[in-house]
This record gives structure tokens, C-alpha cells and sequence, in this order.
């Protein structure tokens, strides 16, 4: 959440002069220690964020509760109401306009609403059939002829990558633009629904078996069906990963904006978990899980007040096997093929419903399953995520084990429905992340898919700035004269093919300290364990150069008073290709906390501009010894 603090240092970000991050002074700097050497101190009472919507039996908003008209518990016991706000979509405020920043100084920071809820439209054709996608067009254009103006939205879509198609606007021009964006193409991992007899080789082997002179080894047909159902399973892996990749990437991006964010995400599955197929000879070859990336992104979620409200798109479900566009030979002698289909195909729907609907209650939505109407859906979930109440309170277990504690919100009024995210993970907030993933015993790691790499995900081109860390960030040519080598540091892709000569530009980051674990020693000085990156893309996306350095930063206490209002400063060279078009992905991730924010910057908005002066140079910080 973008807190006072952040806004403040945001809007002085905003005034200063351009070399204002450079004048910050400097800490001191050591080589990052070993992960286990980290020095961790507790820094406060942690807060925890409960988001409740209230409905009565006609799914319509309950209002003027007051806090003493609820009950908070953790783990079945009572927990004291911090604070209690109730919001509406009345109490949401203007979008407010974006700074006017200097030439060459550019920030992560995001206008959106305030004051209320925020709406984010995910159009999910990764995951939904082709002819699903028709029918959604269809209802989403009836959706912004049909809905009330002034209610903010911006719409993201998703292939096999995250692509913002609109930000926040009420204009329902800009909203039709964005649905018909052609970005947004079919998927190339899914072409069908759940079930059906969807493998061709083996059902185009079998009739060859059955014909006159036809297969003679019993074993043929058995294995291509196995190499068939491993292929579909890798496709549903990969699937799985995309997506969550996608809400890791949202919700990061939204993790700066205050207040609540309902994710309306149209989708036509989310395959979490790829179970045994009792079809062919070794159903548990296909076995696979991504229950890991699932709780961290659920993790994110949560500290970003993201409610999810999946729409199956597809609507009602009905069985395809015995579809005309399905064929319907290989069950003419094989009664046992249809039931095993059929089970398969109930099987696969009610998982990936099932997904859907834990998601959503995990973060506090609700889910439209076997909904026709998914203008009435989106109404509801517009509806239903603008009217809630906002409770904050500080567990009285402290014991931060990484266990899934169990929240429970009860109202005395009877009649209505409450929905609200039903726990959090109680990773200990000063332990550095990494550490909660390397004592995490990982099941079945044979078959549970790549742990996602956060810092990967944040730095992929064109992705949605994350700003959990608010930064600013000031680029500059630093050389006048093309140069052949690299600049300090950087290090050039090298399944790249492109060459020098190359120009070297200066980068002074300036971040926001309230987003930062920064921690005090016994000694009396503050310690940070920061990585700071930026990554070269050319106008196709491929990665050309780098420059990343893990830096641990010591601050005495009069620099850390400074700081406090100058922001964290770092200095940076990276060197662009001459020739061609490229972009600058500049990022800072919190290695004790996972905190991440980035911005993308196009050279050509700063190729042409004056050189960085030796009196706006700065001293770099010390890279970390490898």
C-alpha cells in the first residue's frame, strides 16, 4: 500500500531539482554476508489487513456497520479491532493526475483512485478456448454499453505474458479499444474445453488398429496415449506457471495503491494442479503441482488487498465427448473409453472450478461458476468488491512460524453473507524471504513445478511496474563519444548477436526508505540488503546487456535521518548499442522482504539529452565482491 509517507516522499521527488538523488550522501558498504549471517531485529507490531464484504440474502450491500458489530478471531481466538473503516463507491476520489517530472527523470508510481475500491479487468485468453473468447467479447462490449459511467477500470490481458491493454480510465471509448487490442491472442497451449476424447494420434491410431492390416504390436497405441497425456500435462504446467506469474506481476503492481483491489478475471480454467489420468497405462506419470507458487502468490495477494473474482467464461458445462466435433468411433467397441472419458472430463472441470473458487475465497472474492450472464457476473463483482469494510488488527501470536493461521469474522445480524481472505502465512516480516524458501520442504519435487523467480518476473519487458517500492530514477547519457567497450559491471547477453559500438548512460536511483527493510544494529548504524538491476531490451524483447549488484548498505544514524527525506540513493552506468531501438528496465528489490519496484524507461526519450554535468555525478555505491 502507497502509505502518507511514500506519497510525501513522491511528491518531494517531484519538486526537486533533477541532481537531488546524486547529493544524497553515501553509506558505507560491505559484501552482502551469507543469508544465515543477517542480522534480524524486530521492528514493531505487525498489522494485519482484513477486508470483509457484507450482502444480504439478495446479494445486496449491508450498511452502517460499526466495528463493535463484529467479532475478529485468529485461530479461534479473539483478536483486538485496531481500526474499522467502512468504504463505498461514493467515497472514492478523482484518479489524481501523474507529477510532471524533469526530462530524464522518470518513477514507478501509478496513479489510481482513491478512497475506494479498485477495479482490474483480466481478459484471460492463455487459459480460455477460442470460441469462449467470441462469447466474451460479445458480453463485455454489453457490459460497457450497459454500465454506469464514472467508475474507473483498467483491463490487462494475458497470453503467455502479462500485456496492459488500458490503465485506470472511466471512458468506455478507451474500454472497447482495449477489449479489441491485437495483442491479445489465442492461446497456443489450450484449443478446446476440459475433457473430451482430445487425443487425435492415439484415437487415429486406434481405428488404423481396428482396420484391415492394422497395428500388430499391443503395445503401440498404450504408449503413444501415455506420450499424449505427458504433453497435455506439460502444457498444463506451463499454463499454471504463465498464470501465475501474470497475478504475481498484478499483484505487485497494485500493491502500491491504497486500498482494496477487486481482479475480475475472465478466464475458462486455471489447471493448479495436474492430476493422475486413469486413461492411460501409468496415470501418476502426469502428476504435477504448483502448490508452492500458489501460496506465495496468494501470499502477494494479500498484502496487496487483492480480492480475485474469477468468471468462468464458459458458462454452464456440459460434457464434450458425445460433441459433433468429437469423434465418436473409438467408443463404438470400447464401452470402457466413453466412461473413462467421462470421468476424466468431470474430473478436470471440477479441478479447475475448484481452483477458481479457492482463489477466491483465499483472497477475500467470490467466484462465477456455471454463469451464462457475465454481465450480470461482472456487475456482481463490481457490486460486491465497492461496498466494504476495512478491519486491522495485531495478532496475539507471535510466534512467526511460516503456518497458515486461520481468520474468522463473525456479525452478530443474521441473514448475510461474509466474504473476507480466510488467513495468512505467518512468515516472520524480519527474516529475509529467502530463508522461509530454503527451510520450506518442497513435496514431491520431482513432479512441482520451477519455483518462479520474483526479480525475474519484474524485469521481463513491458511487464506492469511493481511498485511495492516507490523509486525514482534520473537517466542521463554519460559519454559523448561512442565507446567499444562495456561499461562497468555490465555484463552482455550472450546468446545475443548484437555488438558494440555502444553508448554509456548514468542512472541515479532515488527509492523510497518507508518501503525498505532497513534495520538497526546494536552498534547504532541501519542496515539494508538491496540488489539493484537494470537490463537492456532491444524493440523485440530479447535481453541484450545487464548490470546487477547486491549491495548491503550500512547507514550511521544522521545519514539515516537524511535519507528519511532525500530517499536511498544509487549510482549506475549501462551501456545501450548505438544502433537500433532499445529500453532500459530498471529495478530495486528488498532481498530481506521480496519488496520489488521497478520502471521502464525508452532511450530514445533520453538519447538526445545533454550529458549528466560532473557536478550531478556520483560517487557509486561499492558492488558487492562476488
Amino acid at each position: 500500500m502507497l502509505s502518507n509517507s511514500s506519497l510525501l516522499f513522491l511528491l518531494f521527488l517531484a519538486t526537486i531539482l533533477p541532481q537531488s538523488s546524486a547529493q544524497a550522501p553515501h553509506p558505507a558498504q560491505t559484501p552482502p554476508p551469507a543469508q544465515s549471517e543477517v542480522t534480524t531485529l524486530r521492528a514493531g507490531t505487525q498489522l494485519v489487513v482484513v477486508d470483509v464484504v457484507v450482502t444480504d440474502k439478495s446479494q445486496n450491500p449491508v450498511r452502517n456497520l460499526k466495528a463493535s458489530d463484529f467479532a475478529l478471531l485468529e485461530g479461534g481466538k479473539p483478536q483486538q479491532i485496531k481500526s474499522f473503516e467502512e468504504h463505498t463507491a461514493q467515497s472514492a476520489k478523482p484518479i489524481p493526475p501523474m507529477p510532471v517530472f524533469p526530462p530524464g527523470i522518470f518513477s514507478n508510481y501509478s496513479p489510481a483512485p482513491t478512497g475506494g475500491a479498485v477495479n482490474v479487468l483480466l481478459v484471460d485468453t492463455l487459459n480460455t478456448p477460442v470460441l469462449d473468447q467470441i462469447y466474451l467479447h460479445d458480453q463485455f462490449h454489453k457490459y460497457i454499453n450497459t454500465s454506469k459511467p464514472g467508475a474507473p477500470m483498467a483491463i490487462y490481458g494475458l497470453t503467455t505474458k502479462l500485456l496492459l491493454l488500458q490503465s485506470f480510465t472511466s471512458d468506455p471509448e478507451l474500454l472497447k479499444a482495449a477489449i479489441n487490442n491485437k495483442n491479445i491472442k489465442n492461446s497456443p497451449l489450450i484449443d478446446r474445453v476440459s475433457g473430451g476424447n482430445s487425443t487425435q494420434l492415439s484415437d487415429d491410431m486406434t481405428n488404423f488398429a481396428n482396420s484391415a492390416g492394422g497395428i500388430s504390436d499391443p503395445h503401440t497405441i498404450p504408449a503413444i496415449q501415455q506420450f499424449e497425456a505427458q504433453q497435455t500435462s506439460f502444457q498444463l504446467q506451463l499454463r499454471a506457471k504463465y498464470t501465475l506469474d501474470a497475478i504475481n506481476q498484478l499483484a505487485r503492481y497494485l500493491a502500491g495503491m491504497p486500498g482494496r483491489k477487486n481482479l475480475i478475471w475472465f478466464s475458462g480454467s486455471f489447471p493448479l494442479d495436474v492430476l493422475p489420468d486413469g486413461t492411460i497405462s501409468d496415470p501418476f506419470m502426469t502428476v504435477a503441482s504448483s502448490e508452492d507458487e500458489y501460496r506465495e502468490t496468494t501470499n502477494l495477494l494479500t498484502r496487496a488487498q487483492v480480492a480475485v473474482y474469477p468468471i468462468d467464461v464458459r458458462g454452464a458445462m456440459t460434457s464434450p465427448n458425445m460433441d459433433v466435433s468429437q469423434s465418436t468411433e473409438i467408443y463404438q467397441d470400447n464401452i470402457k473409453r466413453f466412461a473413462a472419458d467421462q470421468l476424466k472430463f468431470h474430473l478436470e472441470n471440477g479441478s479447475e472450478n475448484l481452483t477458481m473458487t479457492r482463489m477466491a475465497e483465499d483472497s477475500g472474492g467470490y467466484a462465477f461458476i456455471n454463469n451464462n450472464d457475465l454481465v450480470d457476473a461482472v456487475n456482481k463483482a463490481v457490486a460486491a468488491g465497492s461496498h466494504y469494510y476495512t478491519l486491522t488488527y495485531s495478532p496475539t501470536d507471535t510466534n512467526w512460524n511460516g503456518n497458515f493461521r486461520k481468520i474468522q469474522v463473525k456479525l452478530q445480524q443474521s441473514g448475510v453473507t461474509l466474504a473476507y481472505r480466510r488467513g495468512y502465512f505467518a512468515n516472520d516480516p524480519n527474516t529475509p524471504v529467502t530463508t522461509h524458501l530454503a527451510n520450506k520442504t518442497r513435496k514431491d519435487s520431482a513432479t512441482a513445478a520451477p519455483r518462479t523467480d520474483p526479480m525475474r518476473v519484474a524485469m521481463m519487458r513491458g511487464a506492469p511496474d511493481p511498485t511495492e517500492i516507490t523509486l525514482k530514477a534520473r537517466v542521463l547519457p554519460a559519454s559523448t563519444e561512442p565507446e567499444t567497450q562495456l561499461a562497468k559491471d555490465n555484463t552482455l547477453n550472450p546468446s545475443s548477436d548484437v555488438k558494440g559500438p555502444y553508448r554509456r548512460y548514468a542512472i541515479d536511483i532515488a527509492a523510497d526508505p518507508s518501503s525498505i527493510n532497513i534495520q538497526r544494529a546494536p552498534d547504532g548504524n541501519y542496515h539494508a540488503l538491496l540488489q539493484f538491476l537494470t537490463y537492456v531490451y532491444d524493440q523485440d524483447g530479447n535481453l541484450i546487456n545487464i548490470e546487477s549488484n547486491p549491495v548491503r548498505a550500512t547507514y550511521s544514524p544522521s545519514v539515516y535521518r537524511q535519507i528519511l527525506n532525500t530517499g536511498i540513493p544509487y549510482h549506475e552506468e549501462i551501456s545501450v548499442p548505438l544502433k537500433g531501438a532499445y529500453s532500459l528496465r530498471i529495478g530495486l528489490h528488498d532481498l530481506a522482504t521480496n519488496h520489488i519496484g521497478a520502471v521502464e524507461v525508452p532511450v530514445d526519450a533520453v538519447k538526445n539529452l545533454p550529458p549528466i554535468t560532473a557536478s550531478a555525478a556520483t560517487e557509486p555505491l561499492a558492488p558487492a565482491k562476488k
